[in-house]
């Protein structure tokens, strides 16, 4: 049986290299990323955030399908596709990213 599938609000800052567009402060990323826990996802992700150039600061956990369906969360199907592809394969999946643009 896969390991369940974590949602997860990522915010990073700014790292030189990092991708993200001229003037933004950082940004807010939703993964969904599969662990024997939350705890393990969250490691996951921040590693793998890591090593793709990124600066995570802070990761919001939002649970797993079943404990947001029992929030009252409405979950699209495209999500739902995501978080069972994210299972399939063990991984840490990007699904959404927002950069974020501050003040001086």
């Amino acid at each position: 049986m896969p390991d369940p599938v974590f949602t997860l609000l990522v915010e990073v800052g700014r790292k030189p290299g990092d991708g993200l567009p001229e003037g933004a402060t950082g940004a807010g990323l939703v993964c969904y990323a599969s662990g024997r826990d939350e705890a393990e996802a969250v490691r996951e992700t921040v590693a793998i955030l890591k090593d793709a150039g990124l600066a995570p600061l802070d990761v919001t956990g939002y649970g797993t399908l079943e404990e947001r369906l029992a929030e009252g969360h409405e979950i699209p199907e495209e999500e739902r596709a995501l978080m069972e592809r994210a299972a399939a394969e063990n991984a840490v999946i990007v699904a959404q990213m927002e950069p974020v643009f501050g003040e001086d």
